[in-house]
């Protein structure tokens, strides 16, 4: 097999679509397509079941799969060691985080990085959602992992890695905490209590000052903390909103996170410095990639 069939197998395996697959690899889809029946006519059948609604892989195109990626990943791997070496990477990168499911993901990634580029370090570092841009900004961090819009000429916002449903956390014994979802325009019930310290466009994005019908949103207490948020929720000031997945991680006798029904989710991407654009961040990135859900991963910078 040639090196563009085997890309070009293993990304339809990955995407099932077509176009999505040309767009990944920067051809266009009667190329993929190609390529594709070029394989199957060489090996003697069919990878994948098309219709004009569906692509899936046949039981041989799994077995492939299944076998041609780890070899795949190994050849890259030796290619950027090889690349690697030739450049000299070493050194330590600084990442911050600031959920901690970002901090899992970070941990299988430097755990795979350390193996394959020994002579590098990756520090983790948890930050608040508003000390994390600050910290990038200082170079006290070099990459971070946080929730979009960022807008700062000075930080390079990478592809989305992510995204979480959001909810909208109460009190125990409200009302709405035994709905099984929220809408918008119930933001309208409680006062809104958000962290401080953020942006103004940040802010905007995820706390509205009015619902999509014009009824006033509005805010209460300012807390400097994601547990004082949660401390002045349970107590019965407000309401906030918050990833559902938070409250695996930081669930209370005294809040519940209801999912919101109409609200698009969060969306985590990865941040750096413009000066701090180095070959030893872009190896790391690219290593994040692999671990990021398959149904989420963006393409590599």
């Amino acid at each position: 097999m040639e090196r563009y069939e085997i890309e070009t197998f293993l990304a339809l395996a990955e995407e099932l679509h077509f176009t999505r697959t040309a767009e990944r690899l920067l051809v266009s889809p009667g190329r993929v397509s190609q390529t594709i029946k070029q394989l199957e006519r060489r090996l003697g059948g069919a990878l994948f079941e098309r219709s004009s609604h569906h692509v899936a892989l046949t039981s041989v195109g799994e077995q492939l799969y299944a076998e041609l990626l780890p070899a795949h990943r190994e050849v890259q791997r030796a290619v950027e060691n090889a690349s690697a070496a030739f450049a000299g990477i070493s050194g330590v990168l600084r990442v911050g985080f600031t959920t901690p499911w970002s901090g899992a993901l970070l941990l299988r990634a430097v755990e795979a990085f350390h193996s394959r580029r020994p002579r590098c370090t990756v520090q983790l570092q948890e930050l608040t959602y508003n000390a994390a841009l600050p910290a990038l900004r200082d170079a006290d961090v070099d990459l971070v992992i946080t929730v979009l819009p960022v807008e700062d000429a000075a930080i390079t916002v990478g592809p989305v890695l992510f995204s979480e449903p959001r909810a909208l956390v109460v009190p125990a014994d409200h009302p709405l905490a035994a709905r099984e979802t929220v809408s918008l325009e119930d933001l309208a019930v409680l006062p809104l209590i958000m962290g401080g310290g953020m942006s103004r466009a940040w802010l905007d994005a995820h706390f509205l000052r009015r619902t999509p019908q014009g009824r006033p949103v509005r805010h209460g207490p300012i807390a400097s903390g994601w547990q004082e948020v949660l401390a002045l929720v349970g107590a019965g000031k407000g309401a906030s909103v918050a990833p559902v997945r938070a409250g695996l991680y930081h669930g209370r006798p005294d809040v519940v996170y209801v999912p919101f029904e109409d609200v698009p989710p969060f969306d985590y991407a990865l941040m750096w410095r413009d000066a701090g654009d180095t070959a030893l961040l872009r190896e790391f990135v690219r290593t994040l990639h692999e671990f990021v859900p398959q149904a989420r991963r963006s393409v590599p910078v």
